[in-house]
């Protein structure tokens, strides 16, 4: 029988953009680079590209476990969403089809890094809803050369929801930065960021039990994850 363990992949700062999906499916015509501008002349390794959303901001896009939908985050001032909140869409699998994404964050504060739960009907993501409505306040680049700033918001905590935005629970609750979850390929666990102990550091939860433990007892910072199986001999 084989065993299972996991192993962290770590970026400081990777972004997975909700722009575009690729397809290959027989229903749908290639669409050849002169006449699409999304892909680059000479392009042979893509087709069938679909844009998804178009204004706003639109970003951390996250594949349900069945490939069958997206969760991302999307802010439009336009439309007076003023920042990131959590929606999700069915990815189109036929020509002519449209990408009709739904709200399910609760439209207060500001959310982030979305995931779904293994058997698809309910997410998890991060919001600062129960520390004001309005969104927390955003840092001034220009004082820091204008660089790409991710704020730290004490009031995140990580929440599960339905597909129509219910929140079921709450996965934190701890005074201090939790976000940016990532669950297993079993869906059992759940790896996040927080700085409850001082650092920003990463933690590992049980879904069904709560408990949970630190990964790093160092100092040194460690964002941006994901948990994936790798068989142990």
């Amino acid at each position: 029988m084989k065993k299972y363990m996991f192993w962290m992949v770590i970026a400081v700062a990777a972004f997975c953009v909700s722009a575009f999906t690729l397809k290959n499916s027989t229903n749908a015509s290639v669409i050849k680079p002169n006449n699409d501008s999304l892909l680059y002349e000479g392009e042979k390794h893509f087709k069938n590209i679909q844009q998804l959303t178009f204004g706003g901001d639109n970003a951390e896009a996250y594949w349900s476990y069945d490939g069958k939908w997206l969760i991302y985050q999307y802010t439009n001032a336009k439309q007076g969403i003023l920042c990131d909140q959590m929606y999700i869409g069915k990815v189109p699998t036929q020509a002519g089809e449209k990408f009709e994404p739904k709200l399910v964050s609760s439209g207060k504060g500001r959310t982030t890094c979305g995931f779904f739960t293994k058997d698809g009907k309910h997410i998890i993501y991060a919001s600062t809803h129960l520390g004001a409505d309005s969104c927390p306040a955003v840092p001034d680049r220009k004082k820091y050369g204008n660089r790409y700033i991710w704020p730290l918001y004490n009031s995140y905590d990580i929440f599960m929801a339905d597909l129509n935005g219910k929140i079921v629970k709450r996965l934190t609750k701890s005074k201090y930065y939790d976000a940016e979850a990532t669950l297993s390929p079993d869906g059992k666990k759940m790896i996040y960021t927080s700085t409850k102990d001082g650092d920003i550091d990463l933690y590992i939860m049980d879904l069904k039990t709560g408990k949970e433990k630190e990964l790093q007892t160092h100092l040194g910072m460690m964002v941006e994850h994901g948990l994936a199986p790798m068989e142990k001999k």
